[in-house]
């Protein structure tokens, strides 16, 4: 059986040497120039000597870098495959989605964008408030990002969201010139990816509350707000994909980061927590201390959650 399952891993992850009981190959993360990943059948386990990637269940590996044949073949093999995860995914999937005719989404009126040289005297104050916040405009250009100078939405910054298609499904228009409602957002569903079009889902992906925070992130989707429904379909296709899972919400919102945290562990998905203390929120780190924070997370386990829970009570 191990045989088997050590000609499968090196379909995706090269050669290797035995020293012990361990298999040593070449770390599909850091990528690293020796061979430091090291891979133990006996404790199903795996870990990189130099990034220090690792985890208990090889599968894990496997589902992560693997192409779709080679994880088949190793579902065939691997005794490890929880049974009741592979039923959750049949309910999860298995029933029928009703298709949803939204109304066209369009952008508002007086809208113009940030991404070029603005025609509109009233662009530097958007612009400004931008900067304030540390977006740079690379940023800007990203996020395809602009501004209503006249309207319903006079005074605020708008990003959009595009879907995998690349329609506009949805936009944030945040205030910056101090509306005591600082956001206004469309009559449209918050069921979406948002901004699918840019995500990367073969890469680490983290989950933060606001547009602002992805903007900090990296490969990140907002999930507007502080809650995350198993039918919603950021976490259909989370699961779909078999992300690894970066959490990073706000320190005020624990309790429900560890619900979310619970709902993903469940599914067998890696669920890393993002330290935030200290900020207000991510868009209020800079970039570099957000990546040395990721670096940093811990890589959560039922135990985990169930002494934070204790620890806040």
């Amino acid at each position: 059986m191990d045989t088997e399952k050590l000609k499968l891993l090196k379909k995706f992850l090269g050669g290797s040497y035995k020293s012990g009981n361990e298999h040593l190959f070449y770390c599909p993360k850091c990528k690293h120039h020796k061979r430091k990943m090291s891979i133990n059948f006996e404790v199903n386990a795996f870990k990189c000597w130099v990034c220090d990637y690792g985890s208990k269940g090889i599968h894990r590996l496997v589902r992560r870098f693997a192409d779709f044949t080679t994880r088949k073949e190793w579902e065939k093999l691997d005794n490890t495959i929880d049974l009741a995860r592979v039923d959750l995914l049949d309910n999860l999937f298995s029933e029928e989605e009703e298709e949803v005719l939204n109304e066209e989404i369009q952008m508002p009126d007086n809208f113009y964008t940030l991404t070029g040289k603005s025609p509109k005297l009233t662009a530097g104050r958007a612009k400004k408030y931008l900067k304030d916040r540390s977006v740079s405009q690379e940023d800007v250009l990203k996020w395809k990002i602009g501004f209503c100078d006249a309207g319903d939405f006079a005074g605020r910054v708008i990003i959009p969201s595009f879907n995998d298609r690349g329609e506009l499904n949805y936009y944030i228009a945040r205030s910056y010139e101090g509306n005591w409602m600082k956001y206004k957002n469309p009559p449209a569903s918050k069921d979406i990816v948002f901004n699918e079009l840019y995500v990367d889902w073969d890469n680490d992906l983290v989950l933060v509350e606001g547009v602002f925070d992805a903007i900090v992130a990296g490969n990140a989707v907002p999930i507007l707000g502080s809650t995350l429904r198993e039918n919603s379909k950021l976490f259909k296709k989370i699961v779909e994909s078999d992300t690894p899972v970066y959490l990073a919400l706000d320190e005020d919102v624990k309790d429900k980061e560890l619900k979310i945290m619970k709902k993903l562990l469940t599914f067998g998905l890696e669920v890393y927590k993002i330290d935030t203390s200290g900020f207000d929120d991510v868009g209020s780190m800079t970039k570099r201390i957000f990546q040395e924070r990721k670096e940093e997370a811990t890589l959560m386990t039922y135990d985990d959650i169930v002494l934070e829970e204790v620890l806040s009570l």
